[in-house]
């Protein structure tokens, strides 16, 4: 039964229609305090950021008003309507994976789908429903072998299990259960059966000095196509070819296509079209921003259909060993799904990775290098986008996508970017008029007082410097005037070899402080 939300609305919030709504909620929010006694309060004021205990929260909602844009309750025992209905009980003859692929099979009337034929499309989920009526073992009539082998796999991913701990679990399993059963004896043959479903990966070689990536028209080759390098550690030596360098790249359009055919997350595709809050001043999520808006506005085409795909990126690098004293850095980049509701777009389960660059060093200003196949996927999102699935219509439509912005601390946007984060003109707001100077071989950036007012009282003060401080505050650069700067800079040949790059120089007089001109301005 659908929990009465209409008191939350009301302005009068001394009524009786008010107070009882209110209590109601109470009562179900006391059966989810933590260990204080206390709850997120969801009042206009803390907006289900600060824990506050049960008489406070009332006070706080009755005195204050109710979140207008908390739609579901999640943080309040709530749950959602698609989830409740689908509760089933253990007893019940019901296969989950019977609704998984069910949830992404097109429409009978369409033939084709990423360049699959439609006889090969139905040979391939004729395969999938193949393996769910496939029995664990001869005589199994309660869970079937898909089903076993996904909900293993999940339990490995929650606890964490080594990759060997978990082969050796699979060896066990299929000497204790009866002769003739369907569990695959490694973790390799696991998944290889669970990427029929999509959960796949492509590993891409890379040139041990960063150089290019061994990808389309160069998979094939043998050594860099830019130094020369062989891309093999074992080239002359019989047996395996093992590459120097390997990169994963997780596709992005399988997993936007998932999230729309999925029953359970195809209407929270669209909450930012059908669930935001009405427009008094407050910035909830992004689409309250300026930035989308100014977005929408330049192409209305993209925002026409609320189904395209507004997407963040961030990347940044990590000693995946835990040992610092071990020179190391992995670089995930990571994709943030802005269509989803603010209580699911920051929620890790809904973070698409989509490369682990490897180390042993950062990338740096050859980053661009390992974001080609990402970048490439985008340009085909923005221009010609996709036919998706929508679960909830039971209909395709052409779903784009678009990268509105990056996110990342101060050295990475310098990797991600190409201007540089160190030197005497580090500061990107300041461009070429960064004020520095040399302080017992650290780089100090001083005269901030240039942007207090002309006759502030700081300005005339000799004790910060020994000076009065005249000057104005420095230029502002237009767009355009960055976008001539990095037109302007010479062609850069990537990766670290010593014949271009490897070796570090000095920044001349006259150079600006842009390294390369960004993958990103590739996309439109």
């Amino acid at each position: 039964m659908p929990i009465d939300k209409s008191w939350t609305s009301l302005r009068k919030r001394n009524c009786d229609a008010y107070w009882n709504g209110l209590q109601a909620f109470l009562r179900m929010a006391k059966e989810h305090v933590d260990c204080d006694g206390r709850i997120l309060c969801p009042c206009v004021r803390c907006l289900n950021v600060k824990l506050q205990t049960i008489d406070t929260v009332e006070a706080h909602v009755f005195d204050k008003g109710f979140q207008q844009s908390y739609q579901k309750w999640v943080y309040h025992g709530e749950v959602e309507a698609s989830v409740a209905n689908e509760v089933v009980e253990e007893n019940e003859d019901v296969d989950e994976m019977v609704d998984v692929v069910d949830d992404f099979i097109l429409p009978t009337n369409v033939e084709e789908a990423d360049g699959v034929s439609g006889s090969r499309m139905g040979q391939y989920y004729d395969e999938l429903f193949d393996e769910i009526e496939a029995e664990l073992y001869p005589g199994c009539d309660w869970i079937s072998s898909l089903n076993f082998l996904a909900k293993l796999m999940h339990l490995k991913v929650r606890g964490k299990w080594p990759n060997n701990s978990f082969d050796e679990l699979l060896k066990l399993l299929k000497f204790a259960f009866p002769k003739d059963n369907k569990i695959p004896p490694t973790h390799y043959e696991a998944k290889k059966k669970l990427s029929k479903l999509g959960l796949g990966y492509q590993s891409i070689h890379v040139c041990k000095y960063d150089c290019s990536l061994f990808y389309n028209e160069h998979a094939s080759k043998d050594s860099c196509h830019v130094c020369g390098s062989s891309r093999w550690v074992n080239e002359k030596k019989k047996g395996k070819k093992v590459p120097h360098k390997v990169m994963r790249y997780f596709p992005l359009t399988p997993r936007l296509k998932r999230m729309y055919s999925s029953r359970h997350t195809a209407n929270d595709m669209l909450w930012h079209h059908t669930g935001r809050s009405i427009e008094d001043g407050v910035m909830r999520h992004p689409v309250d921003g300026s930035a989308w808006k100014d977005f929408d506005a330049t192409h209305p085409d993209f925002a026409k259909d609320p189904r395209n795909v507004r997407l963040g990126l961030a990347a940044d690098g990590f000693n995946p060993f835990g040992n610092m004293s071990l020179s190391y850095s992995m670089w995930p980049v990571i994709l943030m799904n802005y269509n989803l509701p603010p209580w699911l777009c920051m929620k890790e389960e809904y973070f698409m990775l989509t490369l682990l660059i490897p180390g042993s060093k950062s990338p740096g200003k050859d980053m661009d290098v390992f974001l080609r196949p990402l970048v490439d996927e985008l340009k085909q999102l923005w221009i010609n986008g996709v036919d998706t699935r929508d679960g909830t219509r039971n209909e395709l439509f052409k779903m784009r996508a678009a990268l509105l912005w990056t996110i990342n601390d101060f050295p990475a946007r310098s990797s991600l970017s190409g201007w540089s984060g160190q030197g005497f003109k580090a500061c990107p707001t300041c461009n070429e008029d960064t004020t520095s100077i040399r302080v017992i071989g650290k780089t100090s950036y001083v005269g901030h007082r240039r942007f207090l007012r002309s006759n502030h009282k700081y300005r005339r003060d000799k004790e910060f410097d020994g000076k009065v401080e005249k000057r104005n505050p420095p230029q502002q650069f237009t767009c355009q005037q960055v976008l001539d700067q990095v037109n302007a800079l010479p062609l850069q040949v990537s990766g670290k070899h010593d014949r271009f790059g490897g070796v570090k120089r000095k920044r001349g007089a006259g150079e600006s402080n842009w390294r390369k001109k960004s993958i990103f301005y590739e996309l439109d």
